[in-house]
């Protein structure tokens, strides 16, 4: 029997979703929910009604997990706890720090419901999450480094298309190579946001905006580029379109650490993602943790986990009998 998702919120995260779903034979699109007119959206997938947000709790016993696609500031802290009373639900909640809060939320209404819910499922919180738990738990004497990009941190192109005189604008965030040597190279270097990465913006004005003023405004903003190195570029529409209308991302999560009665051997752990599309890739993970959610909901299992907390074989399509033949 196919696992009937439904996904809710049709933007870039949605289609993924939905192109992810074409990918996994044990799965099926039951059904879209979008905030919009939904005769204003065009899905790809033949047969498969468009509703309205509002309508969701119709489809109860129609699907088995719904994916929620809003964003972390003020969707997923209100959906998540809200559509876990009548689903199963997953999201890709990456407010690191509200975590915790988010979790116990999540935790509390699934519970009540006796549903499943994964928050925060992704590759930074979820795949990165989980080989910095790794790593630590095998080299405790060591030390984490994370460096993200070269890519477009989509949370800062929109701060920067907020500012006054903006028609438009693509971030993208770049890891420092000489931070990232050092790390490779066993010297455990203690480094500073800026020594980390730097930030570079290509940017659209409005007719009549005043360039200076804007550079300013992007460079000492708070929380998104005060702390960075940044380069911003004043380009055309048409170059923005032409040159950056993608959404590429990635980077790498490293530890090094020691061994030995006295230290004496050094080890480095390091895994990287490259990634033509953020949110593609981000669905694909997702959907992984969706059949998990199934599978816990099958057991007869409620409450929140985080991709801390499901067992790698939970997310496969193979049994575990395949699994053990062919990866173990």
């Amino acid at each position: 029997m196919s696992i009937r998702i439904g996904i809710l919120g049709y933007g870039n995260l949605g289609r993924g979703i939905e192109c992810a779903i074409k990918q996994n034979p044990d799965m099926e699109l039951a059904a879209v929910f979008t905030r919009r007119n939904p005769s204003d959206v065009a899905i790809l997938t033949d047969g498969v009604p468009v509703c309205r947000a509002d309508e969701a709790g119709e489809w109860k016993d129609k699907i088995d997990v719904l994916i929620l696609c809003g964003g972390s500031a003020t969707d997923l802290p209100k959906q998540t706890p809200e559509y876990a009373r009548m689903f199963n639900v997953i999201d890709s909640f990456d407010t690191h720090a509200k975590i915790p809060e988010h979790y116990a939320n999540v935790d509390a209404a699934a519970k009540e419901a006796g549903k499943i819910g994964i928050i925060s499922v992704g590759w930074d919180p979820g795949m990165f999450s989980l080989n910095r738990l790794y790593a630590n738990a095998i080299l405790p004497d060591g030390k984490d480094y994370t460096f993200w990009g070269k890519g477009v941190s989509q949370g800062h192109s929109d701060a920067v298309r907020r500012i006054e005189g903006v028609k438009d604008a693509k971030q993208y965030t770049i890891p420092v190579d000489a931070a990232l040597e050092a790390v490779r190279n066993g010297e455990n270097p203690d480094l500073t946001t800026r020594q980390k990465h730097t930030r570079e913006c290509f940017v659209v004005l409005e007719e009549g905006a005043d360039a200076a003023k804007v550079e300013e405004e992007i460079k000492t903003m708070p929380n998104y580029f005060s702390d960075y190195d940044t380069t911003v570029h004043f380009i055309s529409e048409e170059e923005l379109k032409r040159d950056h209308s993608g959404i590429p991302h990635g980077g790498f999560v490293l530890r090094s650490g020691k061994t030995g009665w006295n230290g004496e051997n050094s080890h480095l752990i390091e895994y990287s993602l490259k990634l033509d599309s953020n949110p593609e890739f981000t669905s694909s993970v997702l959907i992984a943790y969706a059949r998990a959610a199934y599978r816990l909901s099958q057991e007869g299992q409620s409450g929140c986990r985080t991709v801390f907390d499901i067992a790698p074989a939970y997310l496969s399509a193979k049994s575990g009998e395949e699994l053990r033949k062919t990866m173990l």
